[in-house]
């Protein structure tokens, strides 16, 4: 009996000893090739730069149903400069004919009707997004409405004049600034394809610069001084259009058989010199940490001369003061459809 014992004691323990089935041998590695290194702990995240305290970034900071609005007053110094007189058509001079009549200088089209003053509300939705209502003021106006970013830039919506000046009032600059820190804006004060296909551009000169040039502490708020400095040039020539030839001149008239042209054909059409200037300044102070103006007001200087097309200046004529001051509650939104 013990001997039988001990057998199956012996048996059981050699079948502890043999390898599970299905189990992979390892596979030795070749000669010369190096061991895998083993594994190291996760890199660390890429450290940020560090913030420059002399810097701020100016955002507007606006909670949801809680709308911020401004008041941008108009005040011009001075009657609106009456629009420029056109080209006159000039008629191919020749051979006289009988009852014929010049025909009567063409004038540039009136003056686009140009608010007096604009209403902002700054609104964020409940998703986060910003939106901008532009309520103008004065004749044939309408309520125009427009997408913003945190910094105030427009991102859709809103063209020309209306466009313009919201860019003015309430774009800051994309990247943290401080001190003699330069940016520009997103405006266009003068539109070149406006001009028509009788303007032809001799020279142009664009400037556009916003600077902060003082940064600092009031209470618990930093306020960011910032003045701007803006400049669009444009001069050019157009070309009048001639009129149609004169009637052919009766052969049974000698007067008018003997008359000669005076119009060299060969010097091609008229032109006449034609130019737009567009300047601005103004100054602000953001509050940094409550994000929105404390003070804003600048000067838009406009004028032209020649025949300029009055729909490529792009602010109001003439000599403009602007003034912006927050009002406490926003008007009720419009039905009326936004202005094209």
């Amino acid at each position: 009996m013990r001997s039988l014992f001990g057998l199956v004691v012996a048996l059981s323990l050699s079948a502890c000893k043999e390898e599970p089935r299905g189990q992979l041998e390892p596979i030795p590695r070749p000669p010369g090739m190096k061991d895998a290194p083993a594994p190291e702990a996760a890199a660390p995240a890429a450290a940020q730069p560090p913030v420059d305290p002399s810097k701020v970034t100016l955002r507007w900071k606006l909670a949801a149903s809680a709308p911020v609005t401004y008041h941008l007053d108009l005040e011009r110094s001075g009657a609106a400069p009456a629009p420029q007189e056109a080209a006159e058509e000039t008629p191919a001079k020749g051979k006289k004919g009988k009852g014929k009549q010049e025909p009567a200088p063409q004038r540039a089209a009136p003056a686009a009707s140009f608010p007096t003053g604009f209403t902002y509300v700054l609104e964020r939705t409940n998703s986060g997004d910003y939106r901008l209502r532009v309520l103008p003021e004065g004749k044939d106006t309408t309520e125009d409405t427009g997408a913003l970013s945190e910094r105030g830039f427009v991102l859709d919506g809103l063209q020309g004049i209306n466009r313009n000046i919201a860019a003015l009032v309430l774009e800051l600059p994309l990247a943290p600034v401080g001190p003699n820190d330069t940016w520009a804006l997103g405006t266009e004060l003068l539109t070149h394809d406006a001009l028509g296909p009788l303007f032809t551009t001799t020279k142009t000169e664009r400037r556009n610069r916003v600077k902060l040039t003082a940064l600092t502490q009031d209470g618990d708020d930093q306020v960011a001084t910032l003045e701007y400095d803006l400049l669009e040039q444009l001069s050019g020539k157009v070309t009048s259009r001639r009129a149609p030839p004169a009637v052919p001149a009766r052969a049974d008239d000698p007067a008018e058989e003997d008359a000669e042209p005076t119009t060299d054909e060969s010097a091609g059409p008229p032109t006449t010199d034609a130019s737009a200037e567009v300047r601005i300044t103004g100054k602000g102070e953001f509050l940094v940490k409550a994000g929105r103006w404390r003070t804003w007001a600048g000067t838009i200087a406009s004028s032209s001369r020649g025949p300029f097309p009055t729909n490529a200046l792009q602010v109001p004529p003439g000599t403009v003061k602007l003034t912006l001051t927050a009002r406490e509650s926003a008007p009720p939104a419009a039905t009326a459809k936004p202005q094209q």
